[in-house]
């Protein structure tokens, strides 16, 4: 990244980027209307009144910083600009968090913003990404937290526009915390008069630091899920899904990040980054490709999970199913036995009943061995029908 220059003097007077550079900013032709300091909320959400919290779209914090120490906090983006320009060897280091479109207009117009990357930031869910425009960076981090009492992970995004002399960060989401970092680089002056490449290396920081959590509490998930599976929970399927459309997402924070690291690592020697950033950007690189490595195999893992629940449960269904036609079976059986003890005693109750009827007129009436053939008749019926049933396996 080029080092910081001197900004010229605009035709009113200021120093304006786009006045001095040679061309005409994009955002010129449709011009914000004039920022006024009244309505911007104040700057640090610690001095706002409980009662009144300062609106979400708003300036979070913005600071001046020379030699790495900060020499003023303007409360409006107004001031800010006014007190950048007559510190020539300042920086500013602004934070807004789900900013206004005026806001964003106010910042391209004031540090020349390519019209691209402030279209990204206004409109958010982009994937993580390094776009240089000129002298200035424009950066897309994907940041994450884990959420103990839900168990699951809540992802955020921030962008990041890294110039000559100012750093300027859009946050969309609770994640990262950006005064940590903030606090961090106040306390560390040598390592914060490195300029703004120092403080977009420490958000870089941050945010791979953010995802230690998440990989502790997405391995606790995996360990408990493990479990639920063999317990045989029917539950676990829902809940491995989930887990894993959340490492789909968490694939896509990490894996651009690895690349990202390397291309800056690539400029070192054409941009003449200091030796102290080189080795923290290597730190961060190294985090952020082991971590991006533990995502692989959690997805990994959580793809043979579900592989060995489906079989599970399909040896589970077989086995209701085997039991199902075992039961089947037996009661077959069983009601083999009762139609053929059935058939065996109708066949004696139907003679009986025929030889019963008291007729005038009927065969064997008056015959004397009328009821020992009557008999005979229904032993010889009833064990035909035994004997057909046996040889058949009804009895």
């Amino acid at each position: 990244m080029p080092q910081r220059r001197a900004r010229p003097t605009s035709k009113n007077g200021g120093t304006g980027r786009s006045a001095g550079n040679g061309r005409l900013s994009g955002w010129r032709r449709t011009p914000a209307p004039p920022l006024a300091p009244e309505p911007t909320p104040p700057v640090s959400t610690a001095d706002a009144s409980p009662a009144e919290p300062p609106d979400p779209g708003s300036v979070v914090q913005a600071a001046l910083y020379r030699d790495g120490v900060r020499v003023s906090a303007p409360d409006t983006l107004a001031d800010t600009f006014r007190e950048l320009r007559e510190q020539p060897s300042g920086m500013a280091w602004i934070g807004l968090a789900r900013p206004t479109e005026r806001e964003l207009l106010s910042l391209a117009e004031e540090f020349d913003l390519h019209p691209l990357a402030v279209e990204d930031a206004m409109e958010a869910h982009q994937r993580p990404k390094l776009e240089r425009y000129g002298e200035t960076l424009f950066v897309v981090l994907s940041a994450a937290r884990y959420l103990d009492t839900t168990e699951e992970v809540d992802f955020g995004e921030l962008h990041v526009f890294v110039g000559p002399d100012f750093v300027i960060t859009v946050r969309h989401g609770a994640a990262p915390d950006l005064s940590a970092v903030r606090q961090r680089m106040e306390e560390s002056p040598e390592l914060l008069k490195l300029g703004p490449e120092a403080v977009l290396y420490a958000i870089l920081d941050a945010v791979v630091d953010g995802y230690a959590p998440v990989v502790t509490g997405v391995q606790t998930d995996i360990d408990e899920i493990e479990t639920e599976v063999f317990r045989g929970d029917p539950a676990v399927s829902r809940r491995i899904y989930e887990l894993s459309r959340e490492m789909v997402e968490f694939q896509r924070a990490t894996r651009p990040l690895v690349g990202m690291l390397h291309s800056l690592m690539a400029g070192f020697a054409k941009y003449g980054t200091d030796e102290e950033l080189q080795r923290y950007l290597r730190d961060v690189a190294d985090h952020v490709t082991h971590t991006s490595e533990q995502v692989d195999g959690f997805r990994q893992a959580l793809t043979d999970i579900l592989t060995v629940n489906a079989t599970l449960v399909t040896q589970q269904q077989n086995a209701e199913m085997r039991a199902l036609a075992e039961a089947g079976f037996e009661q077959n059986e069983e009601i083999k036995k009762i139609s053929s003890w059935a058939a065996i005693l109708f066949a004696p109750t139907l003679v009986g009943t025929i030889y019963g009827m008291n007729f005038t007129h009927m065969p064997e009436l008056r015959w004397g061995f009328g009821y020992p053939f009557a008999i005979g008749l229904m032993a010889i019926v009833c064990v035909s029908l035994y004997l057909i049933f046996k040889r058949r396996d009804w009895l």
